[in-house]
């Protein structure tokens, strides 16, 4: 006779919790937008992960009570309070866990500015980097809480201004052409065939009866999203840079799964600009940098005619004017004082160049600076594109509603 052995059940933590959860829980230690001033100063001191992994675990209810009180001292001063050895052992076990699974993966030699710490001693110090599967949930969840699910998709889903023959039918039928999706519609072909032979039967068709059902066409897009990350983006108190780079993130899942025949790219501008692998976005951080507006829109362009895609728009994300300027002998021509006439000369020549090349822009100001609102007020005008005056709290719902929705209308 076979014999059982009953123990009781002792949860685990490390191995019961929700990784998925955990990771968007420590979402803005992993876009963290700060940086490090030559002179030793940064916004707000960057803590170890594992100080951060207690902060998000203090009042989980996996979590035994006990551990909790620890954890929340820890997470408020790491020097101060230490961790006993069990709990300790728990956030690592949890931190091999993450590495398992594919939501952390080991810096490279080249990435460390791009790494989190993993433990705060000096002699033993694991940097660590964001997996394209922590990029992708992380892009998932904030398209989740703005948009609800996504339907069903096909590629090239952007609407356009003429129509095609397709299969849904809310628009009027025309005569049938040669390489014409065949979705007859039935009564007007009959009727054609009744008019030209009159009512009888069987009702002789002839090529010229055919008529198909037109659907709005839609095209695939090329997109290049504009970053600025000058100083302005941390200052005053608010990181606006952060949900810049979530909303890229966002936009990035986006197209992956609702529109898989367009293409996204990321620009940084600064004092010059760059393109950035979206891998590598997370890692990004601002910097004492100035505007160089018009040197991002010249590589996004570039960019944007190598692209063959039907349409091709550039989304630029900003909170100032434009300060700086690519010399023709590569020289930086800089000035934080004002609008710079040269500056805004050259800009504008720019954007003008962008519009003849069939590229939109679509501007998300973060500031509502009387000049700069006219500075971008006279973008959207030269460039036929629109203008959004936001802010942090909102930036993410008027970027995506756009890009889904393809309206035409500015707001103000």
């Amino acid at each position: 006779m076979s014999r059982f052995r009953y123990s009781r059940y002792i949860p685990d933590p490390a191995a019961d919790l929700d990784l998925d959860d955990l990771i968007d829980q420590l979402r803005d230690y992993f876009l963290h937008s700060g940086f490090d001033d030559p002179s030793g100063w940064r916004p707000e001191g960057m803590p170890s992960l594992l100080q951060m992994l207690a902060q998000a675990l203090a009042d989980h209810p996996l979590v035994p009570e006990p551990w909790r009180d620890e954890l929340a001292s820890y997470a408020r001063d790491p020097v101060r309070f230490q961790l006993s050895r069990e709990v300790r052992e728990f956030l690592e076990r949890l931190l091999q866990r993450l590495l398992a699974e594919g939501y952390l993966a080991p810096a490279d030699t080249g990435e460390a500015e791009a790494a989190g710490s993993v433990g705060e001693s000096r002699e033993v110090r694991i940097e660590f980097r964001l997996t394209d599967r922590s990029l992708d949930l992380l892009g998932f969840r904030t398209l989740r809480k703005l948009l609800g699910a996504v339907g069903r998709a096909s590629y090239g889903l952007h609407d356009a201004d003429d129509l095609a023959t397709g299969v849904q039918t809310d628009a009027s039928s025309r005569p049938y052409e040669f390489g014409d999706t065949l979705n007859l519609d039935a009564a007007a072909t009959l009727l054609n065939a009744v008019k030209r032979e009159g009512l009888g039967v069987p009702i002789p068709l002839e090529y010229g009866d055919l008529m198909v059902h037109q659907t709005p066409r839609a095209c695939s897009c090329a997109t290049v999203l504009m970053l600025d990350c000058s100083h302005s983006m941390i200052l005053y108190g608010e990181d606006r840079f952060t949900p810049a780079k979530s909303v890229a993130l966002a936009l990035a899942h986006l197209i992956r799964v609702q529109f898989p025949g367009d293409s996204l790219e990321v620009v940084l501008f600064h004092d010059s600009a760059e393109r950035v692998p979206l891998q590598k976005l997370p890692a990004v951080q601002v910097g004492p940098y100035h505007t160089n507006t018009r040197e991002g829109l010249r590589l996004a362009r570039h960019l944007l005619l190598g692209q063959r895609r039907e349409m091709r728009q550039i989304v630029m994300i900003t909170d100032g004017k434009p300060s700086a300027l690519t010399l023709p002998d590569g020289r930086i021509y800089r000035n934080a004082w004002g609008l710079d006439p040269m500056i805004l000369e050259q800009t504008f020549e720019e954007v003008a160049l962008c519009r003849r090349a069939g590229i939109l822009i679509n501007t998300f100001m973060l500031a509502r600076d009387y000049h700069l609102v006219q500075f971008v007020k006279r973008v959207a005008q030269i460039s036929r594109g629109k203008a959004y005056f936001t802010s942090v709290f909102n930036l993410a719902d008027f970027i995506l509603l756009d890009f889904m929705k393809k309206r035409s209308t500015t707001v103000h």
